[in-house]
Order: C-alpha cells, then structure tokens, then sequence
C-alpha cells in the first residue's frame, strides 16, 4: 500500500511537470479505472431467445391429436400431459375424425422473454391440413419446455411469391448439354466414372448404390450467356440448372441440379455440384 501510494505521487508530479493534459490523465486513469472497466461484461442474450422449441411442439401436437379425454392413461394421453401438464385433452367421436398422417412444426415466433408460439401443421390420411399454433415457454437456459394452454386451430402460412430466376439463358442440345446429361447419368445411375467429368483437383463421388436405372435431362438453363455458344472457349466458367427425369422400380421423379463448369483443353468440366439455387437477382451466395 506505501508503495503504491508512493508510484502515485510520482505520477502526478511527473504529471504536473509534462502539463495540464498529462495531469489530467494521470488522474482519470488508475486501478480504479481498470477495475470498473473489467467489471462491465457485454450484454448477454437470454439462451432461451436463441432456442427453437418447433420440435417440442410439434411432438406435443402429435400425442395431443392422438390422445383422448376418454382414456387419459393410454401412452399417447400420458406423454402429451408429461409435455403440458395443464393442458386439457380432447374428446374425439368414435370414426369421426381421419386418420392422423403426420405432424410438422412450420413456423416459430418468439414472444417475448420465454414466451414462443409454434404452428404446427397436421395432416390427415384423406388429405385434409389442419394447423395448430401452440403456445410454449422456454426456461432461462433454453434446454427445457412447457405447453402452458391448448392448441389453437389457425390459418396455416401463406405461399410466398418466389422471385425470379438467375437462369434465363436456355443452353440448346450440344457439348454443354451432353456433358451434364453424362455427368448425371454416373452421378444417379452409375452409368461410368463420374471422374472423368470433373475438373482437375474436383473430389465428388457419385450416390451409392445408384438409385436410379435412366436419368434423361429435359432442359437445361444457364445464368452466363456463354452457356449456349456453340464450342467450349478454354478458361470459360458457367453455372446452370439442369431439369431431369430420373426413373427407378417405383415410378418417374423429377429432379433439378445446379451445377457449376469450366471449359479446359476444349470440352466442358464439372467444378461444382450445388445447392440453394439463386433465384433472383444480386449474385450468388
């Protein structure tokens, strides 16, 4: 303590003889600054603000729509009270209602504190879509749940309207269109080494076992207009998005990828596989 008071002297002499500014430095700055800077954390935000409780909901919808006031001891009642012990269960006729298909969590919307609301959507056998929104509480740490009421029935999420579409070149039949259409015949149906259509330091292996017999591309769109030049220009990048029809035992699926190529040595390369396609305009992500 002697020693400390003594170094503060010092400071506030050698202060004084450096000038006005100097002392007023060395007055506002000292172990009680530091300390009362240290002391201040950052604001931290609640966990449970960070916490998504859609799939909590959505398992108490499940049980809750399979559960019955009439038989409050079977499996179903039992797990849909342990998930909101104050919550009342619903009394469904004998065959009046379909039979339920599944149940999925579309939409969660924080509150406020720990208060979240969940819609739910569930969907029956005969096609019919009911959604549910369902009031749910967070504890502080996030890694906890309550249903604190019933389940409302509510108008499901409206269809957004999607932009348009970065791919408004059509690529016509010839080298680039033949090269993805090989590419995705050894990617989905093992037909060849998908090697061979990669570039150069490209690692991509094809789906295994191939789940598909035939893959037949039905149209093809790039994003660059070099896309559709008759021959490969070397060094020359394109992205497209390529419409196919792949079959398998069970039927005809339609499937679209978007791929990524460079032309080298005067044919078309595969660089890139991916996914999340841009469909407006300001770039790719």
């Amino acid at each position: 303590m002697r020693r400390r008071v003594h170094l503060s002297r010092l400071a506030a002499w050698t202060a004084i003889a450096a000038g006005p500014i100097a002392l007023c430095i060395a007055v506002t700055s000292g172990p009680t600054t530091v300390q009362a800077a240290s002391a201040q954390a950052a604001p931290v935000r609640p966990a449970a603000q960070c916490a998504d409780p859609g799939g909590f909901a959505q398992l108490f919808v499940g049980t809750w729509l399979r559960s019955s006031a009439d038989d409050a001891t079977s499996a179903q009642a039992r797990l849909a009270q342990s998930l909101a012990p104050d919550v009342e269960l619903p009394d469904p006729s004998e065959g009046a209602q379909p039979h339920l298909e599944s149940v999925t969590a579309v939409r969660s919307a924080h509150r406020s504190g720990d208060v979240w609301s969940v819609t739910v959507a569930a969907q029956y056998a005969d096609g019919q879509l009911r959604n549910y929104a369902v009031p749910v509480v967070a504890d502080r740490a996030g890694g906890a749940f309550t249903v604190t009421g019933v389940p409302a029935v509510v108008a499901g999420p409206v269809r957004a309207e999607a932009p348009r579409s970065l791919y408004r070149v059509s690529v016509p039949e010839g080298d680039l269109s033949s090269s993805v259409d090989e590419f995705l015949s050894a990617y989905l149906a093992g037909a060849g080494e998908v090697d061979r259509y990669l570039a150069p330091a490209v690692a991509l292996s094809a789906v295994a076992p191939a789940p598909f017999g035939r893959v037949t591309v039905q149209q093809v769109r790039a994003i660059e207009e070099a896309a559709a030049a008759d021959k490969a220009v070397d060094g020359t990048a394109v992205h497209v998005l390529v419409q196919v029809e792949a079959r398998d035992g069970d039927g005809l699926w339609p499937l679209a990828y978007e791929i990524a190529l460079a032309a080298r040595s005067g044919r078309w390369e595969v660089t890139g596989l991916e996914s999340g396609s841009p469909l407006q305009d300001g770039g790719r992500s």
